[in-house]
């Protein structure tokens, strides 16, 4: 695991009671909101980066939904577990997801994606649409801006990849997402891009052969040369 990686993992395990407490300070009841109208009810829905569950899958979980959230800290899972008893948890690291692992009817990954590399979100996002239907739908939030580097979370050092808005969306809908909605929220003092997507299409991405990598498909790859 990269040291950037690993940093990522041992920060919220650090500060994950302070992250919970500081998590109220981003409001994200309007976006929930709009990607639950998007669903049946009932639905299972899938939280990447789940933290301690809050707000997210509680909102999720208060509406009827089946949530399962996953994080790659295991001190979050733990939280999770706690504030969220209705809702299944798992500790798993998103870049070693696998494409067709889960099926569920939406995706959600709330201030969770910019946390990898960002040369690798372009397989992110394709392996996240494999988990869902045409018609299913993604709330994600990403950067606003290209930065990466260390900065303090709460009293612990933290790491931050993203990309600009403009290739986060490219990606995002090459990703196999027509994209419904996508603003920056600028709640907690703080900017990040929301977006909010639907599912149109399949895409292909053929696995690599370098432990749990996988390769663009031709559209991200042909979004992200462009954007380069």
């Amino acid at each position: 695991m990269a040291p950037s990686h690993e940093l990522v993992r041992h920060g919220y395990d650090r500060i994950a009671e302070a992250y919970l407490a500081e998590r109220v300070r981003f409001d994200s009841q309007a976006h929930l909101e709009r990607f639950a109208a998007l669903l049946r009810p009932g639905a299972r829905v899938l939280d990447i980066g789940c933290g301690a569950g809050v707000p997210a899958d509680h909102v999720l979980v208060d509406r009827g939904f089946e949530v399962v959230g996953l994080d790659v800290s295991p001190r979050q899972i733990e939280l999770a577990r706690v504030q969220v008893p209705e809702a299944t948890y798992a500790v798993r690291d998103m870049l070693e997801l696998t494409v067709g692992e889960y099926a569920v009817a939406a995706v959600i990954s709330l201030y969770a994606v910019f946390h990898v590399p960002r040369e690798r979100h372009g397989g992110v996002l394709t392996t996240l649409a494999s988990y869902v239907p045409r018609g299913g739908a993604l709330l994600v939030t990403m950067g606003t801006s290209a930065w990466e580097g260390t900065a303090d979370l709460c009293g612990a050092p933290m790491w931050w990849s993203h990309h600009d808005a403009e290739t986060n969306e490219a990606l995002i809908r090459a990703a196999g997402f027509d994209i419904l909605s996508s603003v920056v929220d600028t709640s907690a003092g703080e900017r990040h891009l929301v977006v909010l997507g639907r599912k149109v299409r399949e895409t292909r991405q053929r696995p690599s052969k370098r432990g749990g990598r996988f390769s663009l498909n031709a559209a991200t790859a042909s979004a992200w040369s462009r954007l380069r």
